[in-house]
């Protein structure tokens, strides 16, 4: 423990309606913020549910709030077998899905609210990790105070997916799937205050969310840098590339990035690109990589181990980041922890992440298949640019994304809303 003397000791209840470690941020940010929290002195309590987060043992207690696990990922939208419906809570969930929506936020919040309302004694506050229910709201009515976690306005998410959805049935599919944003819209307007990641999340949670700048705050996430970092002995292999696609949407990209690589092979024939991450059912992205002609030189790995991803990511020329938007971008301060130099778009904050001034990063325009490709081509033609990218990538994560700073920052705003409230 290296929790201050002069700080009482907290009781929080950090919740996630997913808590899955191994992909997409929250599960991550819960995992990490967690345990910083608890080495601090405070005490945390977990309330997760399906997949469940893997946390520190001994540090974190976990309180499994189970759903149906609709979404499980060797059986996703599952039909669950009918003696699993033994709530209201079931039966509504199950429904929500069955026509299109997406339950979990709203469900989970129906879950946790019930685990919570009569064990207001026994915490200080509820640290909300964007599930930004209603449920939240009726807490927050009874007296608990509550800060949320907003990583990025989801609404963004609702109109790229909306966007590139084909067709009046597509797009209506999209709309429906997003049911759940107004409710998260109304939900984050009203907390007491919200954490996000980055300045441009910050100036985009007001712009898209209404989130009043007066009630929000930066944190920067950080990343395990006793785990992602430079392993001796390894060698970069000439031409490989890689990315990481924990959701096959829209918004991270991907598509822009195998369009580029058309270009790229046309003057590099050594390039290839490996995706961590597997396609989405419905992709197109698999057909049009063999219309491109790019079956031999772009490879989906499929969902791979952390100690994979290090090796891939300390065996790379270049790290691709090629978002449309990112609030923040933990696959981005992943990659230059590892010492890999770094290519990423100028989409929402990552040229805040990754550095602006072309010393830390390559910067390419978002969208844009050709100024990618450029900016790839640039990587691949010079190790003294690699080099040089990738060494001061490192140094720039080492100095601002370390999860102990994003525990201290949080901590902080812990005490000043519980100060603002009387009650610390």
């Amino acid at each position: 423990m290296n929790h201050s003397s002069d700080i009482e000791p907290l009781r929080i209840a950090l919740c996630v309606y997913r808590g899955n470690p191994h992909s997409g941020g929250q599960g991550v940010y819960t995992k990490h913020l967690s345990e910083e929290l608890a080495k601090r002195g405070h005490r945390v309590e977990v309330f997760s549910g399906q997949p469940y987060p893997d946390l520190a043992p001994f540090l974190v207690k976990l309180n499994r709030i189970p759903s149906l696990d609709l979404y499980r990922f060797e059986d996703p939208f599952r039909v669950p077998k009918l003696g699993e419906f033994r709530s209201l809570e079931d039966l509504s969930e199950f429904a929500i899905m069955a026509t299109g929506g997406f339950p979990e936020p709203r469900s989970f919040g129906w879950r946790l609210e019930k685990a919570l309302v009569s064990r207001r004694q026994d915490f200080d506050l509820i640290h909300d990790n964007q599930s930004l229910s209603w449920s939240i709201l009726r807490l927050a009515s009874k007296g608990w105070p509550v800060i949320g976690s907003i990583h990025h306005p989801i609404t963004v998410d609702r109109r790229l997916a909306i966007e590139h959805a084909k067709g009046s049935k597509a797009k209506f599919g999209a709309f429906r799937w997003y049911g759940f944003v107004k409710m998260q819209v109304e939900v984050a307007r009203q907390l007491e205050r919200v954490l996000t990641v980055s300045e441009t999340a910050r100036r985009d949670l007001f712009k898209y969310m209404g989130v009043s700048l007066d009630r929000s705050k930066v944190v920067p996430i950080g990343v395990d840098t006793s785990v992602f970092k430079p392993l001796p002995g390894m060698t970069r292999e000439r031409g490989l590339i890689v990315t990481t696609a924990s959701a096959d949407v829209p918004l991270k990209g991907l598509h822009v990035l195998v369009e580029a690589m058309a270009e790229v092979r046309s003057l590099e024939t050594k390039a290839r690109l490996i995706i961590m991450g597997r396609p989405n059912r419905e992709s197109k992205l698999p057909s049009r990589v063999a219309q491109l002609g790019l079956d031999s030189c772009v490879h989906f790995a499929g969902v791979v181990s952390r100690d994979q991803m290090i090796q891939l990511y300390n065996r790379a020329d270049l790290a691709v980041v090629p978002s449309l938007y990112e609030g923040f971008s933990l696959p981005a301060v992943e990659a230059m922890a590892c010492g890999a130099p770094v290519v990423a778009t100028d989409g929402g904050a990552l040229p805040e992440v990754v550095g602006s001034d072309g010393q830390t990063a390559l910067i390419a325009r978002a969208g844009d298949p050709l100024d990618l490709a450029k900016k790839i081509l640039e990587g691949l033609d010079s190790a003294v640019l690699r080099d040089e990218i990738g060494r001061n990538g490192l140094e720039r994560v080492m100095s601002r994304f370390t999860w102990s700073e994003t525990a201290r920052a949080t901590e902080r705003n812990y005490l000043e809303l519980l100060a603002a409230r009387g009650e610390r």
